[in-house]
């Protein structure tokens, strides 16, 4: 729970980043309680709060709740297109009791060593979970992004390694935390797609991004679609693949993020 007591046009930015430090931790659920804030929040700081709502779009598992008592800002929060993906309540009961009504995500966690065996342990570790869990139709795509982001970390981190394996409601998210401090402090900003791992993760990821830890780390990670295959009796011949540019919308420093141009 994230309170917050000021003017909104005032803390707007600060709030943010502290959802972006809350969602690092894969909690059940982040709320964001405006209970306290004075009256008479500005449209842009309304509208600044509603692009919390491009975590939930990109990764569906970990809710963000806005509670808030004033019905116009309640108000102008569902109606902005990214405000739509929040949970928006007047009381922080009501917005904790949606959070944890909503499913959890399966999750799988490895720990490495900033070993160059990691990579291949991380992609061993994402194949054997995703056969587990009936999605291997993903398993390449994983296994290559989950290589490139691990080799990275490896090599210009060179701290312990977390992976984590999630899905949610046909959405497969890899992440890698380390404890590097670079991007921490950095801007918002479009990737730049030189290098062969950059490529590798754009292209075969739907969206992905950095999110900053609060002790001083990052979390990279990358977005797939994995729906379960439904039980079929009969084969169907597969539609034409189509190839869709990805989303960079929490991208907070990822052109700083020096991707290996040459890893397996």
């Amino acid at each position: 729970i994230l309170e917050v007591a000021d003017r909104l046009s005032d803390v707007v930015e600060e709030l943010d980043l502290a959802i972006q430090l809350a969602l690092a931790d894969g909690p059940r659920g982040v709320v964001c309680d405006l209970s306290a804030v004075f009256e008479g929040a500005e449209q842009g700081a309304v509208e600044a709060l509603a692009t919390a709502g491009r975590h939930v779009r990109d990764w569906p598992g970990i809710p963000v709740a806005v509670a808030c008592p004033d019905l116009w800002v309640r108000a102008a929060l569902t109606a902005h297109p990214l405000g739509g993906h929040l949970i928006v309540t007047a009381s922080v009961l009501s917005a904790l009791s949606e959070v944890l009504a909503t499913p959890a995500p399966a999750v799988e966690w490895l720990g490495l060593a900033p070993h160059p065996s990691a990579p291949r342990a991380a992609r061993h570790f994402v194949a054997r979970t995703l056969r587990n869990w009936g999605l291997g139709r993903v398993i390449s795509s994983a296994s290559l992004v989950v290589s490139e982001l691990v080799t990275n970390s490896t090599i210009h981190a060179g701290t312990d390694i977390a992976l984590s394996v999630a899905w949610n409601a046909g959405t497969l998210r890899l992440t890698v935390r380390d404890n590097s401090p670079c991007l921490a402090h950095q801007r918002y900003s479009t990737p730049d797609l030189h290098g062969r791992g950059l490529t590798i993760v754009a292209g075969l990821s739907r969206a992905f991004g950095v999110l900053p830890t609060a002790d001083g780390g990052k979390v990279v990670w990358a977005v797939f679609d994995a729906p379960r295959p439904g039980p079929s009796t009969t084969p169907r011949r597969s539609a034409p693949a189509t190839w869709v540019s990805p989303m960079f919308t929490d991208a907070r420093g990822v052109s700083g993020l020096p991707f290996c141009a040459g890893s397996s």
